[in-house]
């Protein structure tokens, strides 16, 4: 049964959301424990996110054009916990730099292959509706890691943030082979036509050609290069004033954010649905250039929890909205993934650069001004979408386009 599948998809999401970001904002920490100054650990960071950027879109295409789509998802799980592990027993740059360039590769591949299983289950009607139920256990998986990771860590140390990393990729290996392979329609995986062979090439040229995806791209890579960064910068903060414990203070940072994502995802799966995705986007966009200031504003602990929850909303908008609007645009013609792939590759460039502007900046400056930069460059995002909102729009209707091959399945 199908639903066996889309419970197994369920739990993959929960366990592989703590896999995929690798130690994420505990890096930061870590790093910065260790006597690593603000600007290095951002290059660090960004070395990882631009191993990603470049890898996202041949990958994608990857996705598109294999059936070993369970596959993709087990190998990039062991390769991203023995990466993180390899920096346990040292921390010079090179070994870093080297880990997170392996972390930024494999985790590209989870978002494309994710999506693909998730399209080939329940085809492009389902789609809203799933991605909803993805985002939703994705961001309980991450609180559930994150308040696991600082709780081991403020009792025995950041190290175990490892072990807790570990834990969860057997999961997802073991959740990953739980889902039917049968069960997967690789036609609609990929967005195929009815005259779509399965050797079909996915180009990096769907994204040149379409104009919406172009929009879409670059307004991402402007949310990204002000995102990105503020979450490490918030627990870099605290360990630079010295408020608490560190490691405690960014599983908390967490676990804030991905709780508020969960209804929030639900919530725009629905939106998208009944209103299309425009205004959720729109929604989106505006939370975080509010997010910026108010991290300016504040540096005790309590003050995060007002900034984490406009991250959650803004996140977890856009964890159902993009895949979603992709795979509106490129319906029909087999190179979802590889579009997927390409949009992730534009966000990845400001996601990739965010920490590093990010870590200069409040080297130079201070952490303060470093988040209302930040914040404004997030506005420049909102001034996009709103300014291309022709371009968009068609394609953010609220009726989703039904591919041949669903056709012809219903039929």
């Amino acid at each position: 049964m199908i639903r066996k599948s889309l419970f197994a998809l369920n739990a993959l999401n929960f366990f592989m959301a703590d896999v995929q970001a690798g130690l994420g904002p505990f890096l930061g920490v870590y790093l910065q424990a260790r006597h690593w100054p603000p600007a290095e650990i951002g290059i660090v960071m960004t070395i990882g996110g631009i191993s990603g950027m470049v890898a996202t879109t041949p990958l994608g295409a990857l996705v598109d054009q294999v059936r070993w789509k369970r596959a993709i998802v087990i190998v990039a799980a062991i390769a991203i916990t023995l990466a993180a592990i390899a920096i346990l027993p040292r921390q010079d740059f090179a070994l870093v730099a080297a880990a997170q360039a392996a972390i930024g590769v494999a985790a590209a591949a989870v978002g494309p292959a994710i999506a693909a299983i998730t399209l080939g289950l329940v085809h492009q009607q389902g789609f809203a509706h799933q991605l909803g139920r993805n985002q939703a256990y994705n961001h309980a998986g991450n609180v559930a890691a994150a308040a696991l990771a600082g709780g081991c860590g403020y009792m025995f140390g950041l190290g175990a943030v490892f072990a807790v990393l570990a834990v969860t990729a057997a999961f997802s290996v073991a959740s990953a082979l739980r889902i039917d392979a049968s069960q997967i329609d690789h036609r609609a995986a990929r967005g195929a036509g009815a005259h779509d062979g399965d050797s079909g090439i996915a180009r990096f040229a769907v994204l040149l050609q379409s104009k919406p995806l172009l929009v879409l791209g670059a307004t991402l890579t402007l949310f990204h290069l002000g995102n990105a960064a503020m979450l490490p910068l918030l627990g870099q903060a605290l360990v630079a004033h010295g408020d608490g414990d560190a490691s405690a203070f960014t599983g908390a940072t967490i676990v804030i954010a991905q709780t508020a994502m969960v209804p929030v995802a639900l919530f725009a799966a629905r939106l998208a649905e009944e209103k299309g995705y425009w205004l959720i986007f729109l929604l989106a966009l505006i939370a975080l250039p509010i997010r910026g200031i108010m991290a300016s504003l504040v540096t005790a602990p309590w003050g995060l929890v007002p900034v984490q929850i406009l991250d959650g909303v803004g996140a977890g908008i856009l964890g159902v909205a993009v895949p979603g609007l992709v795979a509106r645009v490129l319906a029909g013609t087999g190179h979802i993934n590889a579009g997927l792939g390409a949009v992730m590759t534009m966000q990845g460039i400001g996601a990739a650069l965010s920490t590093t502007v990010g870590g200069v900046i409040a080297q130079r400056l201070g952490y303060s001004a470093s988040f209302l930069a930040l914040g404004a460059i997030a506005a420049l995002a909102l001034i996009l979408w709103v300014a291309a909102r022709a371009i968009t729009i068609e394609a953010c209707a609220d009726t989703p386009v039904k591919t041949d091959t669903e056709t012809k399945t219903a039929a």
